[in-house]
């Protein structure tokens, strides 16, 4: 009879699992907690830094088998959770920048131009991270053509509480907060700077997020007073940078990208959106209708990452305009499936600056391991 299982054989078998980005044992991060050990049965969690981690069911295969080959243990039961990493800057860019203590990492989806699909992509991103299981919410920016109710099929007018908290509106499971919802009329919004700057404060310090993971905002397009509002004032974890691989939109990518740099704001990557079209009767095809490998290009050319291609699919728009985006209405097509690799990656990249930037102790931030 075999001697019974204990905590360091346990540890010792899976001390082998490397994390891929910090190039460290899972066991020697920290990263496994609450192991138990009842007879012949054994039961471990492995705690992540986000829900959204791209290796998350590869570590839970490789430890239930690793577990399971040991003498004496029958059966391993393996739990993935996930304390999401703080990653906002601390200090930002001056005395105007908010606080939000609640809010653990916020992620701007900027473009240099209009009409690349940045809202869309914002939007199918925040739900690719809520599939996975955090807490996110959304901030239209977008103060003069605001979209999220459209896209997120939520309409109605927030509730303020008691101390004038604005309370945002909850939909496809997420929290979120637009222009859109106050306005009562298809009228153009025509606002000076001043006004812009006072109501981007607003929904930054007014609104009532609570808790989450990820605060992703849909940012005005271009590099106006709205933009350089935002980069100046929220606490960004980092950018992520949406183009199309026409000459027209690279240009303007890389004007966005340099003004988030400029303030200090990390480069978390850039998507080239529409990037190719399929024909459902040729799956094998793909046609580059604005050119081929021009975000890639130039990413490679400013020194940050790719984060990849998202297709064009018709459904996009269809079921966008109906209030259902496409990560939720075709969670399995190709262009869902594009959007939750770059989410994932998206994620990666927030926990590792926060281990390598990590900001001014929080006293209600647990620090633990991926």
């Amino acid at each position: 009879m075999a001697d019974p299982v204990s905590a360091s054989d346990v540890l010792d078998a899976l001390r082998p699992i490397i994390d891929p980005d910090f190039q460290k044992s899972i066991v020697d991060l920290g990263f496994i907690k609450d192991l138990k050990i009842e007879g012949t049965r054994v039961s471990f969690a492995i705690e992540l830094t986000t829900p959204a981690c791209p290796v998350k069911e590869e570590f839970k295969r490789a430890a239930r088998e690793r577990v399971l080959a040991l003498d004496g243990v029958e059966e391993a039961d393996v739990t993935m959770t996930a304390n999401t990493r703080h990653a906002m800057r601390a200090g930002g860019t001056g005395a105007n920048e908010v606080n939000l203590p609640g809010v653990k990492n916020i992620i701007a989806v900027a473009s240099g131009k209009g009409g690349v699909g940045k809202s869309t992509t914002a939007i199918n991103l925040a739900l690719s991270l809520r599939d996975e299981g955090a807490e996110v919410g959304i901030l239209d920016a977008d103060v003069y053509g605001p979209s999220l109710s459209l896209l997120s099929g939520v309409h109605g007018r927030p509730d303020t509480t008691a101390d004038r908290k604005i309370m945002p509106l909850w939909g496809q499971g997420m929290k979120l907060m637009s222009m859109a919802f106050f306005l009562n009329d298809d009228s153009p919004v025509i606002w000076r700077g001043p006004m812009v700057h006072g109501l981007i404060k607003q929904f930054l310090t007014d609104v009532e997020w609570g808790r989450l993971d990820y605060l992703i905002v849909d940012m005005p397009p271009g590099t106006g007073d709205a933009a350089l509002t935002l980069t100046q004032m929220a606490p960004l974890s980092g950018a992520v940078i949406v183009t199309t691989a026409n000459d027209l939109s690279l240009i303007d990518a890389r004007k966005g990208l340099q003004m988030f740099e400029k303030v200090g704001v990390p480069i978390l990557g850039i998507v080239e959106n529409m990037s190719y079209f399929t024909p459902p009767e040729l799956p094998d095809r793909k046609y580059y209708l604005f050119g081929q490998g021009g975000g890639e290009r130039v990413a490679s050319e400013l020194g940050v990452d790719f984060l990849g291609e998202v297709p064009i699919d018709p459904r996009i728009a269809e079921d966008g305009d109906a209030g259902r985006p496409i990560v939720e209405s075709q969670p399995d097509s190709p262009t869902s499936l594009a959007f939750k690799q770059i989410a994932g990656e998206i994620a990666r990249k927030v926990a590792m600056l926060a281990i390598k930037n990590p900001p001014v102790a929080d006293a209600n931030i647990t620090w633990v391991g991926k």
